[in-house]
């Protein structure tokens, strides 16, 4: 693993091969018909589109494979824990790890920057569908549609960093490259080593070999996405270390941060029905993150709905070594992360219909286990 002035090099990495293909559709004035071609690519195994650009096919080409010291056998490892605990992934995902990644002032700032302060369903959407994608069967196999969702989103990476470094509102000398590579690693340690903890902080059971194969699964992924090798650890342990050291030393407030979680918040909200509940989202948020970032993201204290989400999580621990042999544990463990995919339903694209896909085979596993959305109507 590269050492400390290793890592803090990253902040002026940006990625060549996604960076170069941006720069040429700009001069060739071909960002919008190649938007139209990549919005029908998606599957794994689908052929490159013939009627891309050079530059696009190329790229495309070169970052359809995994790396080889990747072992598939781990990652059908992960794809267990995501048919047992998909769903509270899920929960712990959006209500601690988005937060989180509002509480690093530069990524948020980025966000700023491309007007999406005020478009959480988006945000919450993208990230959503990308995490679904990693849990299908064989995320980086035929039949999975997880390697074009990485391919574009390394391309939607690259078409923010080239406008905000050409729109004099970032200092590339102070403040590093925009989504840099140490944002990205930051963000795979909060999606990763951060959503175990979160899971733990709400009494959902993960075992280390669970954790592990997750981890795994998210450093495969990283290596898709650009991320140097040697920046990632190998270890979940030591990526604990590093999510200390490089993310969680790296939290601060910022006006975007308080105004992003904000905007969260009151996304959620939506989705929770009737007054009674007013306060129990704002609960849930400082249950999954570190009491320091909830109060500087600005989320709301509610002192009923907080011991009683407390009191939830210790049930939950007691549920979660019952699930096995009680249909009532199941349902109560299985409840928040489906409000929140079931909601996105209804709200996640302003009241327009989601365009959310839950993996074939892990659809089929939740409905036959009661825990899938998609059932619910």
């Amino acid at each position: 693993m590269i050492d400390q002035a290793g890592i803090e090099a990253l902040k002026f990495h940006g990625d060549p091969l996604a960076d170069d293909v941006i720069t040429d559709l700009v001069a060739t004035d071909q960002v919008g018909a190649v938007n139209e071609v990549l919005a029908q690519f998606r599957a794994n195994d689908q052929p490159v589109p013939e009627e891309l650009p050079p530059s696009v096919r190329a790229y495309l080409l070169a970052t359809d494979t995994v790396p080889d010291w990747t072992d598939l056998d781990r990652v059908a490892g992960a794809y267990d824990f995501f048919i047992d605990d998909g769903v509270h992934v899920a929960s712990v995902l959006s209500f601690g790890a988005m937060v989180n990644c509002y509480a690093q002032p530069r990524p948020s700032r980025v966000l700023a920057l491309t007007h999406r302060l005020n478009q959480p369903h988006r945000r919450l959407s993208e990230t959503s569908q990308f995490v679904l994608n990693m849990m299908g069967p064989a995320p980086f196999g035929a039949g999975g549609a997880f390697m074009p969702t990485i391919q574009k989103t390394r391309l939607i990476h690259a078409a923010v960093r080239y406008f905000i470094t050409r729109s004099g509102t970032w200092d590339v000398e102070a403040d590093g490259v925009p989504i840099c590579q140490q944002d990205l690693l930051g963000a795979l340690l909060i999606f990763s080593v951060q959503v175990i903890d979160g899971m733990r902080r709400i009494g959902v059971s993960v075992t280390e070999q669970e954790a592990e194969d997750y981890y795994y699964v998210w450093r495969v992924t990283g290596a898709l996405l650009g991320i140097p090798a040697d920046a990632m650890p190998e270890t979940l342990a030591e990526a604990q270390e590093l999510n200390a050291t490089l993310v969680e030393a790296s939290y601060a407030p910022s006006a975007e941060g308080v105004e992003l979680t904000r905007n969260l918040l009151d996304l959620y909200e939506k989705m929770v029905p009737g007054k009674v509940f007013d306060g129990v989202v704002a609960a849930m948020v400082r249950q999954t993150v570190h009491p320091h970032v909830a109060d500087w993201m600005g989320v709301p204290h509610s002192r009923g709905w907080r011991r009683a989400v407390r009191a939830g999580a210790r049930l939950m621990r007691v549920l979660e070594r019952a699930e096995d042999r009680s249909r009532l544990a199941t349902t109560v463990l299985d409840k928040a992360g489906s409000l929140l995919l079931s909601g996105s339903a209804r709200v996640l694209c302003d009241g327009q219909p989601t365009t959310l896909n839950i993996p074939a085979e892990l659809k089929e596993k939740w409905l036959a286990a009661g825990t899938c959305p998609a059932g619910r109507g």
